[in-house]
């Protein structure tokens, strides 16, 4: 059980290895949980981001391996541009890679509380290889977990929990990003029925590559099936179907340097029918559903960035001294601190307690989805500059790591929605669902 964790907490983690059972133990004690929190425990004792105790128990071996583990790699592998393999296999080895999938298929079984948990304590420690990290786990291994078919669970689950193969997904392209639905890749049915070519190619794609030089090992695949707007339907796409290749590694990117980012590219690339993944034309409901946990586990990473920056700020400005006082004496200094731990605190509560409600296999969560990320990657940008300015040229260089946390912050107001498709969708929504509110 994760009482095995607690009991080996003095021996550090570089010595031993957690078996993926650690987590699927405490899934069984999770599933009624994640269905109904406010039913199970008195919410009067209830802790919000820590709201059973096998989810304390994940966080608190979640924030062991990233600060032993994840911490001390990041500068390095940031400076590189290099994706940490090693790591990500050891992130399989703890079981988080399938932290949302079912035993049956090699993952731990938990729910959204335990996805945010992870994701917030991993970007704690570096932002860059916690968004590959989500791509893998949110973006390809929970999509597949959501929507595809038993075969194709079996299939492709078991390695890509164990961390065996680096997978992602592939919805943007060069000239539809925000509008999707206008994607230009095309899967052409054969005359009987068995088979889909697939033409066009896919941008920004985290784990588009690893090395620089090839694909990663398998992507979920959204391509334009019929006429209208949503006739999409998505693909389980190999790294060896011929056609199928690297576009280019987008390189100098301001952020999130450890996380590959790639376009890929699609050359009568022949997918056979069984690699359809729900029903033909319908992906968008696949897409909606599988939103909502990207951009909720999105607003999680912004929390862990502003988390840490609050951190080295609250430290910083007891220890550094001006004028014969710490800086912590001075309220200018204080107002920077103060707000943002305020803020992190206000969108931590925002996060999970969507968290703790959303059904993964749902959709219609869109309202509060687009809510948090909106929020909290605002805040956690404002966090991580307002840490800079308490460092002053010290938070300006690389050694006291928030420069690198303010320019990965930068990317969650753009990456997984805009902020200005959040604004357009919380409009939307809110105009016809709610116009009174609870």
């Amino acid at each position: 059980s994760l009482a095995l964790v607690s009991s080996m907490s003095a021996i550090p983690l570089l010595t031993r290895r957690v078996a993926p059972s650690v987590l699927r133990t405490a899934s069984r004690s999770l599933s009624a949980a994640a269905v109904d929190l406010d039913g199970a425990v008195d919410i009067s004792s209830m802790d919000l981001f820590n709201p059973t105790e096998e989810h304390a128990m994940l966080r608190e071996t979640v924030r062991a391996f990233s600060d032993s583990e994840i911490r001390p790699q990041a500068l390095e592998y940031n400076r590189a541009e290099k994706f940490n393999r090693e790591l990500f296999n050891k992130c399989g080895e703890l079981g988080l890679l399938g932290v949302t999938v079912d035993e049956e298929y090699g993952g731990s079984g938990m729910d959204a509380v335990a996805a945010c948990i992870v994701h917030e304590e991993m970007s704690a420690a570096d932002p860059a290889f916690t968004l590959s990290y989500l791509a893998h786990s949110m973006l390809f291994v929970n999509n597949l977990s959501q929507n595809g078919s038993h075969e194709q669970k079996l299939r492709y689950l078991p390695d890509a929990c164990t961390g065996a193969k680096v997978c992602g997904m592939g919805m943007s392209e060069p000239g539809a990003g925000t509008d999707v639905l206008g994607m230009k890749t095309t899967a052409t049915k054969s005359a009987d029925g068995s088979t889909y070519t697939l033409n066009g190619s896919k941008m920004w794609i985290t784990n588009g590559t690893l090395d620089g030089q090839t694909t990663g090992d398998a992507y979920l695949i959204y391509a334009r099936t019929g006429e209208t707007r949503s006739e999409v339907s998505m693909f389980l796409v190999d790294k060896d179907m011929p056609g199928f290749s690297l576009g280019q590694k987008i390189e100098d990117k301001l952020g999130m340097r450890a996380s590959m980012t790639a376009e890929i590219v699609f050359d009568n690339v022949v997918v056979p029918a069984e690699n359809l993944v729900g029903e033909e034309h319908g992906a968008a409901l696949c897409m909606m559903r599988n939103l909502e946990i990207e951009r909720i586990t999105l607003a999680a990473m912004s929390l862990g960035i502003a988390r840490r920056s609050v951190e080295v700020m609250n430290n910083y400005a007891a220890e550094r001294h001006a004028f014969g006082e710490p800086i912590n004496a001075f309220g200018q200094m204080q107002r920077h601190i103060a707000d943002s731990y305020a803020e992190y605190m206000a969108g931590r509560a925002y996060t999970y307690n969507v968290a703790r409600h959303l059904d993964l296999s749902s959709y219609g969560n869109g309202l509060d989805a687009d809510g948090v990320k909106l929020f909290c990657a605002k805040m956690g940008k404002d966090v991580a500059d307002r840490a800079i300015q308490v460092l002053g040229g010290n938070g300006y260089t690389g050694e006291y790591a928030v420069e690198q946390l303010w320019r990965d912050a930068k990317l969650l107001e753009i990456g997984g929605g805009t902020n200005e498709a959040h604004h357009k969708n919380m409009v939307r929504d809110l105009k016809r669902h709610h116009t009174t509110l609870k």
